[in-house]
């Protein structure tokens, strides 16, 4: 194992298992921070739009067609493991579809219900370099480039809804040009620097699309749900830029950046104040409802690894020995 391995594996570990009072102390200290930056980004979103209003929405919503949300973005998360598992085929980690999706949706609860811990990749590193004894740096980066398919599917979504916004005067061939060029400087540095990941890259990325295009149509079913009969782009857009804030891990679960981010873009797109909050609140809800599923091997492990074989470490590249 290389002094980087050795240092991903070390630091996921000592949050799993605080040293000392330090690490307690370092991780109740994020969650604190987490919590306050969420409370204060959501006490100025409802600052400007009222609770009671986006309250009303929620309780008077179609709950079949939410139902429906929630039906698609969990379809999403089970394409999401699929595209995961892409990328570690790549690195010749062949795991066992049941124990990998288990293993998604139990990351997908670390990462919104723990929000100062290790997070769902970290204990994803921990517990494959544990158990087949792999390079924990292979493991990140398999997981790294899962993560940048999903940008880029949400990259080329992005432009496609650009063409149906008359509020933003550009000429499609601008956006559909940057992204082309933008995609091709991806793949030339991935092939270059990281051609390992790249054995199943188009792949690994049209399920990316797939992936991102369900929780489009998730908010689609949302909106029809509060008997939207408007345009659809501003809000999928505007779902889409915000997805991208929820990059920078400052907020619980992205709750508070999301509703942020629809309240200022409110001012460019011809978008309903109340209903601007209401998507990415009602959003951020189903996400938790999933999210919670992941509980269940929190409570059982031995479920999380039920007819998985043990001890079978995962083949190495021929090409790096």
């Amino acid at each position: 194992m290389t002094e980087i391995d050795k240092s991903i594996i070390d630091e996921v570990d000592d949050e799993i298992k605080p040293k000392n009072w330090k690490d307690t102390a370092w991780n109740i200290g994020k969650t604190l921070f987490k919590i306050a930056v969420t409370s204060v980004l959501l006490y100025f979103v409802f600052r400007h739009v009222p609770f009671k209003d986006v309250k009303y929405r929620l309780l008077h919503a179609n709950y079949w067609w939410m139902f429906a949300a929630m039906v698609c973005f969990f379809l999403s998360i089970v394409v999401s493991s699929w595209r995961l598992m892409s990328f570690f085929n790549s690195i010749n980690l062949r795991l066992d579809p049941r124990f990998n999706f288990r293993l998604y949706m139990l990351g997908l609860f670390y990462n919104f219900l723990l929000p100062g811990g290790i997070g769902g990749d970290g204990y994803k590193i921990w517990l494959l370099n544990k158990t087949y004894k792999l390079s924990g740096k292979k493991v990140f980066w398999a997981i790294l480039f899962d993560r940048l398919s999903g940008l880029w599917a949400i990259g080329l979504i992005t432009v496609c809804l650009i063409f149906l916004i008359p509020q933003i005067d550009i000429h499609i061939a601008i956006p559909f040009g940057i992204f082309a060029v933008a995609s091709a400087i991806y793949y030339f540095v991935a092939y270059k620097f990281f051609r390992e990941y790249t054995r199943f890259f188009f792949a690994g990325h049209a399920k990316a699309v797939i992936v991102q295009g369900l929780q489009v149509l998730a908010i689609v079913f949302i909106l029809i749900g509060q008997d939207f009969t408007g345009k659809f782009s501003p809000y999928l857009l505007s779902f889409l830029i915000s997805a991208l804030a929820t990059i920078i891990p400052v907020t619980v679960g992205g709750a508070g950046i999301r509703e942020t981010v629809f309240t200022q873009l409110t001012k460019v797109f011809p978008m309903d104040n109340t209903l601007a909050v209401f998507l990415p609140g009602s959003f951020y809800l189903i996400s938790l409802l999933v999210a919670l599923f992941g509980i269940y091997y929190v409570l059982r492990p031995s479920r999380l690894e039920e007819g998985l074989p043990k001890n079978e470490p995962a083949a190495e590249d021929e090409s790096k020995n």
